[in-house]
C-alpha cells in the first residue's frame, strides 16, 4: 500500500531501482533499493565517488533519476518534487551560506522562503540558534564564522520549517572533533525527540557506528551491504584476540593456550592469533589461563570486526581514504537508460 504523506508512516523513504547515467554512459547511481523507516537514522556509507551524493541529489529532487523510482515522505520525487520539498530539509555537502550575511538574517531569509511570518521566523531563529549553540554568534557576519559553526548554521536553516525528512550530505567533513560531536549529539536529539526521519551520507566509519540505526553500503553506484552496524560486523567474523609473550620462548605454549578458545588466525611474526569462538566475553577466560601455564604477556589485543572491515570483506579494498572513479557533477545531463 502506498504511504501517504498526511501520515507518519509517509515520513520514510522508499527506492526500487534508481538509477542516475551521465554523458559516456557513466552509472554514478545504479539500480538501488533501500528502505528507510520514519524515525530512523540511516547511514549511507561509501568513499568518494562511490553514488552517496548522486542518491541525495535525486532524493531531494536537485536531479532527476534516469530510470527507476523514489519515494520521500510518500511523495514521488520525479513527479511531485515541490511537495517533497515541503517535507524535507537538507544540509548539503556545500553549505549555501552569504558570507555577508549575519546568522540571524539567514533565518529570516529562509523563513520567508518557506512562508513564516516574520514572528514566526525571530521565533524560529531564536529557538535554532539556541539549539546549535549560535546565539552569541547570531548577530556576526557569516563571513566571519569558523567551519563548525557555519556547519551548524546550515543544519539550522535546514529546519526552519520543521521538516519530516532530513537530509545531511557528509555534514561533518573538516570539522574539528568537538564541532563533530556537537553536530551528531543534535542528530540524535532530532531522530529521539522530535521524530525526524535523517538520512546520513558519511564516509567516516566511526560516524555510521555512532549514529545510525542502519547502514547500507555503496560501491561504484550499487548498495553492496545493508543492516544494522552491529549485524554487519557480526556477518563477516568472530572477534580475533592476539597475545605476544613476554619471552618469545613461550610462544608455542600460548599458542597452544589460545587453541582452546578458537581456531588460529593470522598474526604478527612474534604473536599467536585465533578467532574467539565465544565472542569477546572470552578475554578473561583466556587471560586467567595464560596465568595458569606461568605464561608473561607483552601485549594483549581483541580485534572486533569494524564497518571497514565489512566494506573489505564485500568490495575487496578498504573504506578509509579510498577513492573510486569522479563523482559526476550535479548539473551534468542524465543520459536515457
Amino acid at each position: 500500500m502506498p504511504l501517504s504523506p498526511s501520515s507518519p508512516a509517509g515520513n520514510g523513504i522508499e527506492v526500487r531501482g534508481l538509477v542516475r547515467e551521465f554523458k559516456g554512459g557513466i552509472r554514478a547511481v545504479d539500480g538501488i533499493d533501500l528502505d528507510v523507516a520514519p524515525g530512523e537514522i540511516y547511514g549511507f556509507l561509501g568513499p568518494n565517488g562511490a553514488g552517496k551524493s548522486t542518491t541525495v541529489h535525486m532524493l531531494t529532487t536537485l536531479l532527476p533519476p534516469t530510470a527507476g523510482s523514489a519515494k520521500v515522505a510518500g511523495l514521488d520525487v520525479a513527479t511531485q518534487g515541490p511537495a517533497v520539498r515541503k517535507r524535507i530539509g537538507a544540509a548539503l555537502q556545500e553549505a549555501a551560506l552569504d558570507t555577508f550575511l549575519t546568522g540571524r538574517e539567514h533565518f529570516d531569509l529562509q523563513g520567508g522562503l518557506h512562508g513564516l511570518n516574520k514572528a514566526e521566523r525571530r521565533a524560529r531563529a531564536q529557538e535554532l540558534l539556541a539549539r546549535v549553540g549560535l546565539t552569541d554568534a547570531a548577530d556576526r557576519k557569516v563571513g566571519g564564522y569558523s567551519g563548525g559553526m557555519k556547519r551548524r548554521l546550515d543544519l539550522a536553516l535546514a529546519l526552519v520549517h520543521r521538516p519530516a525528512i532530513l537530509f545531511l550530505d557528509e555534514p561533518t567533513t573538516g570539522l574539528d572533533p568537538q564541532s563533530r560531536s556537537a553536530l551528531w549529539e543534535e542528530v540524535r536529539r532530532l531522530a529521539a525527540d522530535d521524530g525526524v526521519t535523517v538520512f546520513l551520507t558519511t564516509q567516516y566509519l566511526e560516524e555510521a557506528d555512532v549514529l545510525a540505526d542502519r547502514v547500507g553500503i555503496i560501491d561504484r553506484g550499487r548498495i553492496v551491504a545493508e543492516g544494522t552496524p552491529e549485524a554487519l560486523k557480526a556477518d563477516i567474523g568472530e572477534s580475533t584476540i592476539e597475545a605476544e609473550p613476554a619471552d618469545p620462548g613461550q610462544r608455542d605454549a600460548a599458542a597452544a593456550v589460545l587453541a582452546r578458545f578458537g581456531e588460529p588466525a593470522a598474526s604478527s611474526p612474534k604473536g599467536v592469533a585465533v578467532r574467539l569462538a565465544g565472542g569477546p566475553e572470552a578475554l578473561a577466560e583466556i587471560v586467567r589461563a595464560l596465568d595458569a601455564e606461568d605464561i608473561t604477556i607483552a601485549h594483549l589485543d581483541l580485534h572486533q570486526p569494524s564497518l571497514d572491515d565489512v566494506f573489505l570483506a564485500k568490495t575487496g579494498r578498504s573504506l578509509e581514504g579510498a577513492a573510486g572513479e569522479g563523482e559526476q557533477a550535479g548539473d551534468a545531463e542524465a543520459v536515457p537508460a
